[in-house]
């Protein structure tokens, strides 16, 4: 975006989110100013350009959303699709950098780029720039990724960082050894808080869904929707808590045998739930 005319002897305009002001005449003419000046801050254009700077944050945090739920979810996302939205320089930040998998699942790269034709370029494990033009191609979660670590190592190699939470995600993998009718896990159950609402607050802040007297997450794994959730105490009560159990339900609402939880709800749960316990009152002398 260029500079616009503000007042008499002024120009504004959006640098790095922020609107910022350059002098048209006299010696600072062309220079930008550190702040802006008192006669600009209720000027239209000034607040024009704040409204659009607000507008901007809020279509780069859906944009990051949206692109979390297809990783999450590992969800098919046709490649024309990237092709239309890449232009968006929010949408580049949010997809820059994700590994992607085509038609061969052996073969993951980081998104590099999408072309007007849907064809998109990907660096591969071998540090070679191809191009794929699947019909669809999947951001994969990452317990899913059977070759996480190289992933990881190459990647640090090649200075990768990624806008959404994907390759250095925390990820859990799910026990063999489950008892055949247990549906809770207990692992982060017991963390004391001052209060309902500090844990509340806390699981809100991370992203996750409060609803009644549980902290939410919803993933769809394995063709089907699975919410986990874990116990912060009684809606309507703000003394002390503890985390509950972490359990699984189906879209009805069971309680799922913790042997039928998927490998990413499993792993997004049990990511929920260490989060919200890792904010635990932590006694003075107890281990952390």
């Amino acid at each position: 975006m260029g500079w616009l005319t503000a007042g008499e002897g002024y120009e504004v305009a959006l640098v790095e989110g922020k609107v910022a002001a350059r002098a048209t005449t006299g010696r600072s003419a062309g220079k930008q100013l550190k702040s802006l000046p008192k006669a600009l801050k209720d000027h239209p254009e000034v607040d024009r350009l704040r409204r659009f700077a607000e507008w901007l944050d809020r279509h780069a945090a859906a944009c990051l959303a949206q692109v979390d739920t297809w990783m999450v979810s590992s969800l098919p996302v046709p490649t024309v699709l990237l092709a239309r939205v890449w232009p968006d320089e929010a949408w580049q930040v949010a997809l820059r950098d994700l590994v992607v998998v085509g038609d061969d699942p052996d073969e993951p790269g980081f998104l590099r780029d999408a072309t007007d034709t849907g064809e998109l370029r990907i660096v591969n494990l071998d540090g070679e720039t191809v191009r794929i033009s699947p019909e669809t191609v999947t951001l994969p979660h990452p317990v899913l990724l059977p070759d996480l670590e190289e992933i990881r190592e190459f990647a640090a190699e090649l200075g990768v960082v990624q806008k959404v939470e994907q390759i250095h995600r925390a990820t859990w993998l799910k026990p063999d050894a489950l008892a055949e009718k247990a549906t809770e896990v207990k692992d982060f159950a017991g963390g004391k808080f001052s209060s309902r609402y500090g844990l509340a607050a806390r699981a809100t802040s991370l992203g996750y869904r409060v609803s009644g007297g549980y902290a939410t997450s919803r993933v769809r794994d394995e063709a089907r929707t699975v919410e986990a959730s874990v116990w912060i105490g009684e809606p309507y009560w703000d003394g002390e808590t503890e985390t509950g159990a972490l359990s699984w339900h189906d879209e009805e609402g069971r309680a799922l045998p913790l042997r039928e939880a998927g490998p990413v709800a499993w792993s997004e749960g049990m990511r929920m739930a260490a989060a919200l316990y890792a904010g635990r009152v932590i006694e003075e002398g107890a281990d952390a």
